[in-house]
């Protein structure tokens, strides 16, 4: 096991590799340093001493790849892609093009993030696996049929109607909750229920529906006969046997979204006013600050490589197959 883990965690060193070249390309070469201080600066009336001046204040002065100016070691160390990428490897994302500790918002912002993530995920998958398993249980009855026409009926809306239809009912009109903000400690309950909730409701019908069908063709296999056969109940053959063979697709697609949850949400925390990592981003790419940019990138691609080998762990402790291989 701990061979096979080794390998993985090298097999996602060139995966990172290209995720920093490619993102680095995209920033630097379609859009050069000058057109970055243009940017920030203003189009019109922008004098060259001023983009100097700027690209100076934030390291893009440097050569992109190779600095013939310097010596030694220097000549690729002092360029803007060792300064502004490889670091990012050494977990180092500088500072932002406002001059804010990229590392330190990081940190900070990634609690509210969690703060609506977490209870989302852990509340979505009961209830979206108890659905399920009812849907199953009661198959090919009226309570299966009604059920699958919701789950068809709500995964057809825009997560945006839930957003805005829960904002305006229930915060404006019944008044229970804000409609958006966020305080800490205690207060931070009123404001993260509504996202939560919200969260939770327009996942349903997705995942009850996907989680269905995974019970059903597991309740058709031969095992599940044999044990109806020796008379054990059908709940107890749902529970005890169905329930437990399912949990390899299941976890195929919920542990690798557990890293991912650091990441928060980009229109739930844009919407409900939550200074999460999910707002950030989008205030990063609305102001056009690449280095924040490009420092959620590749921290959403290390999450992701972390939560695939999360996932082939997981393997082996529901299936003793895997553990044999």
């Amino acid at each position: 096991m701990v061979s096979y883990i080794l390998r993985r965690l090298l097999y996602a060193i060139p995966i990172l590799i290209g995720v920093n070249v490619i993102t680095f390309a995209l920033f630097f070469v379609v859009n050069t340093p000058d057109d970055m201080a243009r940017v920030h600066l203003g189009v019109k009336r922008v004098t060259p001493e001023a983009i100097v001046k700027w690209k100076q204040e934030r390291g893009y002065d440097k050569p992109l790849l190779f600095n013939e100016n310097s010596s030694g070691a220097g000549k690729l160390s002092d360029t803007i892609f060792f300064e502004k990428s490889v670091k990012l490897f050494m977990f180092d994302f500088g500072h932002s093009d406002q001059g804010r500790d990229i590392g330190y918002d990081i940190r900070t912002r990634m609690w509210p993030s969690l703060a609506i993530a977490l209870p989302v995920f852990l509340l979505g998958l009961v209830a979206y696996i108890a659905f399920a398993l009812l849907m199953a249980f009661f198959r090919a009855t009226y309570i299966d049929f009604w059920g699958v026409v919701l789950c068809v009926a709500m995964m057809s809306i825009s997560g945006l109607f839930y957003i805005i239809g829960g904002q305006y009912l229930i915060g404006k009109l019944w008044n229970l909750v804000p409609i958006s903000g966020y305080d800490g400690g205690l207060d931070a309950f009123r404001f993260l229920l509504l996202p939560v909730l919200i969260g939770v409701v327009s996942g349903i019908g997705s995942n009850a529906r996907w989680y269905r069908t995974i019970f059903l063709e597991e309740i058709n296999r031969d095992y599940v006969r044999t044990a109806r056969a020796k008379g054990l109940s059908e709940m107890r053959v749902l529970f005890r046997h169905v329930l437990q063979n399912a949990l390899i697709p299941i976890l195929t697609g919920v542990v690798v979204v557990i890293p991912l949850l650091f990441m928060g949400s980009l229109i739930t925390e844009a919407f409900f006013g939550i200074p999460g990592l999910g707002s950030y981003t989008i205030d990063a790419i609305q102001s056009q600050d690449f280095a924040v940019v490009r420092a959620m990138v590749f921290l959403g691609s290390v999450l992701y490589i972390i939560g695939l080998i999360m996932t082939d762990i997981s393997y082996t402790l529901v299936d003793p197959r895997v553990r044999l291989e």
